[in-house]
């Protein structure tokens, strides 16, 4: 059953399916004291045993900060006119349903300028990719599809030619064969010796809390353009092995 809706979000509003660690779980405490926030109730939180940088810590995680701690499905996309947010609801949680939970082993890496968690075996990478493009399948025809003015702005980037393909079709060249699943803990870094004085931390981590456990998704919002992301609905998955899109 579809959880009340508790916000009237405006026509502004844009909303995400990521992946986000339950909030019971140490994953989910650990990536919201690391970004100073916890994007389900908002709180500011206090970053403690930190590695040594050349900056605060917060400084350094500002645009993850924003966006809450999470690991993208389904990038973030305005509503299709005919589409309501109840209709998303109920769309997520039908989705969610058919998703059978799985532990995913994860590492730190630099990836470009800035620092996330990735899967650490190329079985979990195609897990997380077959996830996703699953999500983009479904929750594609509730997106308003991009203008020309937005695919030319994304053009502008240094894409490869699949990449490309991919902008036009799906809106967004990071999907299908080229959707890498990460969870982003720094900004775009400059400094390698921050760069990797936050691998190592992160590597420390991962030991710590072990695999993370893919048990759900989350739709998440972002209220009006440049406000934080908040994390507005969970969605368990609940199909047991087998039953997969059953």
């Amino acid at each position: 059953m579809s959880a009340p809706i508790q916000h009237a979000w405006s026509a502004q509003a844009r909303f995400a399916i990521y992946y986000a660690p339950a909030r019971a779980s140490g994953w989910w405490d650990a990536g919201s004291i690391w970004l100073a926030r916890d994007a389900e109730s908002d709180a500011s939180l206090d970053p403690h045993d930190a590695p040594a940088l050349s900056q605060p810590l917060a400084q350094l995680t500002a645009s993850p900060r924003r966006y809450g701690w999470h690991g993208t499905l389904v990038a973030p996309f305005h509503l299709a006119e005919h589409v309501s947010v109840a209709d998303l609801l109920e769309v997520s949680e039908s989705w969610a349903q058919t998703q059978t939970p799985f532990a995913l082993a994860v590492e730190a890496a630099t990836l470009g300028d800035f620092v996330a968690l990735r899967p650490a075996t190329p079985s979990g990478d195609e897990q997380m990719r077959a996830l996703a493009a699953d999500a983009l399948r479904t929750f594609t025809p509730l997106r308003v599809v991009p203008s020309k003015a937005d695919i030319a702005r994304r053009m502008e980037a240094p894409l490869t030619e699949r990449q490309r393909e991919l902008l036009v079709e799906w809106g967004y060249p990071y999907v299908l064969d080229e959707f890498r699943f990460h969870m982003t803990v720094s900004n775009s870094l400059d400094n390698a010796a921050d760069r990797a004085a936050i691998v190592d931390w992160w590597h420390r981590e991962a030991q710590r809390l072990g695999p993370l456990t893919i048990d759900g998704a989350a739709i998440f919002v972002e209220p009006a353009p440049g406000e934080p992301f908040m994390l507005w609905q969970r969605l368990a998955f609940t199909a047991k092995e087998g039953q997969e899109n059953a």
